[in-house]
């Protein structure tokens, strides 16, 4: 009998090149508009989606293509200079009472500058809670896409970046029985990936479809 291993909850190392986003149906549209920032209507855009859908990866493509400055939402209370680049405000949902009003003058300095700026939230900007009349009136008009839920091809791309992400390279058969049976959805991809990856270190053994059933049974994550 083999024992188990001590395992340690180690970070993965994400990649987030360019090169690395995968286009299907399901973020197709948003990639588009996030790599075409000319063409964006007042020089803004917002990308919705729900969380490890890929808001970050996509911020780095237009980063990639830009030049932008990414920032959080939560950091802006604390810039002291406005930048001349393109910028990327991450989260804004979680923009604080405190920033509103840097966030305001940061809009207003981009556009004078004509340079565009990218938010991403997991909500619409309409449901963003912001106090300032000038600025909620400012998001809710930005044009807004969304990355929808993943397709097979998206999924199947997403798991084998998270698993890359941890050094696992499982066979094609565990991908294709987890797209059968997990719950569809980008983070339940990323949870069953960390535990498949947990496990797998403890036992000693490489991913395969048996730890992969045993764990969707454990975590309850097999689709109805």
């Amino acid at each position: 009998m083999t024992p188990k291993q001590l395992s340690f909850d180690l970070p993965a190392q994400v990649s987030l090149g360019p090169d690395d986003y995968f286009v299907s149906g399901a973020n197709a549209h948003a990639y588009a508009m996030a790599t075409l920032p000319d063409g964006w209507a007042e020089g803004k855009l917002v990308v919705v989606g729900p969380k490890g859908s890929g808001k970050s990866h996509l911020a780095r493509v237009f980063q990639h293509v830009t030049g932008a400055a990414i920032l959080t939402a939560s950091d802006l209370a604390d810039m002291d200079d406005l930048p001349d680049t393109a910028i990327v405000v991450e989260d804004m949902e979680t923009l604080p009472r405190t920033a509103e009003e840097d966030m305001f003058h940061l809009h207003n300095h981009l556009r004078a500058r004509r340079k565009p700026l990218l938010m991403t939230a997991q909500s619409a900007p309409a449901r963003w809670d912001i106090a300032l009349p000038d600025l909620a009136s400012r998001m809710q008009a930005a044009p807004a896409v969304d990355i929808g839920n993943p397709d097979d091809r998206l999924l199947s791309a997403v798991l084998m970046k998270l698993f890359a992400d941890r050094q696992l390279f499982p066979k094609p058969n565990v991908i294709a029985y987890l797209l059968k049976n997990m719950e569809r959805s980008y983070t339940s991809a990323a949870d069953v990936v960390a535990l498949l990856d947990k496990e797998a270190l403890a036992k000693g053994s490489k991913v395969t479809v048996s730890l992969a059933r045993a764990i969707l049974d454990i975590s309850g994550e097999h689709d109805a």
